[in-house]
């Protein structure tokens, strides 16, 4: 006989699950004992919220799904908001919740919350384990619903009895691999077509050509044709930022210099592009052509409606389209001159002698190796560096443009400095977004991790306070008090440091990588957003459409 816990755990081993994340309650007493014996490494965090974070962000730089894990009610809804952000930004993602016994209720409606209806709406699929029998189909049938196009939230409710319940053993159902369509010779054909007859075609790298598995055909499909190209805010790193043929990250949708590009296009080929993002163009009727080419097909919105689709697997998709018009695009760089202007504007001011977005984008390029990673929250600071750091790898840069969560940035940090321990790792945070989630500086100093923190400190939600300021209300309700930051990182056994001066900056960082955690606390200028986002970008009129 085995037990349904022992034989979730054996399925969960069975996917190639290493470590899950979270915090369990008396509901999974016997999974978190079937985890103790077994190679899965339980990671304890400090709220369920953090725990959603790193196991979607596991999937996200890996491609296969992460693994948390709560209790029932409380516990379960505090999944909630990480079940959005792995649903919007497609990051597999397991989610394990307890319940209370189903066959029998000797607790009557205590804790009780509708979990399994709650999720449907996060999810891509949501179920109740009513039977250890259903056990190895259904964590098998979550995985692969997970991991495939377009990959998500996955969620499992897992009842104590039906945990602690004894059946004979089941035989597990063995993974294989799963092999994706490729387009059409005739998508290919038309889409090939269009490219060979526009005067000025532009290139898009979208949030679904980070995948893992895809970034170098992206690359190839790029040195191949020479079509310049942008990305959107989690496109970038797909083609290495340093490439000649690089016009820029749309961190906006409109207006600003990356646009004048856009603006001259008059064929646009889209790849890997989800809607989900904010619009990085707004498509009019008398815009460019666009070609959508990804591994589902285009979502049809007001602002983004293709001409004409290539579905199916992302890379070798690209590379049979490559064949198809390598070295015979007449107008392939016809865009190129554009780029010198657009690239040397967005870095103007970089090295200004005081505390201001650009300045702090700048030092922190300088300190990061071309492997380091980046993880942001969300604040005003994350359109300064969609727009001006410059990426040379993929996945080096993460950013969340989709649900856009505030508390996310520290726990995808710490997830990116478990997966890679030799490379350097950073948090970018706000003062508001740092302080949902700051309690898990404490599990960071628990694993050991060589990680560091840079707080930007307005004593504000700034975006929001900015946003007020542009659209001429009061400044109200905004702003607030802070922590002695660096006390308080002291507190949970990290290092904290105070940069009081802008020439501080860059060496403090590299100090703050000697080991650890450390946390760097800086203020920030904002005055650059209107300067800059508002006035200045207001002052360019979009270029005439060329014929």
């Amino acid at each position: 006989m085995t037990k349904g816990s022992d034989l979730f755990v054996a399925a969960l081993e069975n996917e190639g699950v290493d470590r899950i994340f979270g915090i369990p309650g008396e509901e999974n007493l016997d999974i978190v004992e079937s985890i103790r014996r077994s190679s899965i490494q339980l990671i304890l965090t400090r709220h369920e919220q953090a725990a959603a974070f790193m196991a979607a962000t596991y999937g996200r730089l890996t491609g296969k799904a992460g693994v948390c894990i709560t209790t029932l009610g409380p516990g379960a809804l505090n999944l909630t908001t990480g079940s959005a952000y792995a649903l919007l930004g497609a990051m597999p993602m397991i989610m394990i919740t307890g319940q209370k016994g189903i066959l029998s209720s000797r607790q009557a409606r205590f804790q009780i919350v509708d979990i399994v209806a709650a999720m449907k709406p996060l999810t891509k699929l949501s179920r109740q384990i009513v039977s250890p029998k259903m056990i190895p189909s259904l964590v098998r049938e979550a995985f692969r619903v997970a991991q495939e196009e377009r990959p998500g939230p996955v969620h499992l409710e897992l009842p104590e009895d039906i945990a602690a319940a004894e059946c004979d053993p089941i035989a597990l159902v063995p993974t294989h691999p799963v092999e994706l369509p490729l387009a059409s010779a005739g998508a290919l054909d038309r889409a090939a077509r269009m490219i060979l007859e526009a005067k000025r075609p532009l290139l898009m790298f979208g949030a679904a050509a980070s995948r893992p598995r895809v970034t170098p055909d992206v690359a190839q499909f790029v040195l191949r044709t020479r079509i310049p190209y942008f990305t959107t805010q989690m496109g970038k790193g797909t083609v290495p930022g340093g490439t000649e043929l690089y016009m820029g990250t749309a961190a906006l949708s409109e207006r600003d210099y990356v646009h004048e590009a856009i603006e001259q296009a008059d064929l646009i080929i889209t790849i890997g592009h989800d809607t989900v993002e904010k619009p990085p163009f707004i498509m009019g009727a008398k815009g460019p052509k666009v070609i959508h080419v990804g591994y589902q097909s285009a979502d049809v919105e007001q602002v983004y409606f293709p001409q004409a689709e290539i579905v199916g697997d992302l890379g070798p998709s690209l590379a049979l389209l490559a064949d198809r018009i390598e070295g015979k695009i007449p107008n392939a760089q016809a865009l190129l001159p554009l780029r010198e202007g657009i690239l040397s504007r967005i870095a103007a001011r970089a090295t200004e002698d005081r505390f201001t977005p650009q300045r702090i984008v700048h030092d922190v390029r300088a300190v990061m190796p071309a492997d380091g990673i980046l993880a942001l929250d969300n604040g005003m600071y994350k359109i300064w560096f969609a727009r001006n750091y410059r990426t040379r790898m993929a996945n080096t840069l993460l950013l969340d443009n989709a649900l856009a969560t505030m508390g996310a940035g520290l726990p995808s940090a710490m997830m990116a400095a478990l997966l890679y321990p030799q490379r350097r790792v950073m948090a970018i945070c706000g003062d508001g977004g740092f302080m949902m989630n700051s309690q898990e500086l404490e599990t960071a100093v628990r694993l050991k991790l060589n990680l560091v923190v840079l707080l930007l400190e307005d004593h504000a939600y700034g975006m929001i306070r900015w946003k007020q300021a542009v659209d001429e209300f009061p400044d109200f309700g905004m702003t607030f008090g802070n922590p002695d930051f660096v006390r308080y990182a002291e507190a949970y056994g990290a290092k904290g440091t105070r940069v009081g001066a802008i020439a501080e900056l860059r060496p403090a960082l590299e100090q703050a990588f000697t080991g650890g955690v450390h946390l760097v606390v800086v203020p920030i200028d904002y005055s650059e957003n209107t300067r800059v986002l508002v006035d200045e970008l207001r002052e360019r009129l979009p270029a005439p459409q060329a014929t």
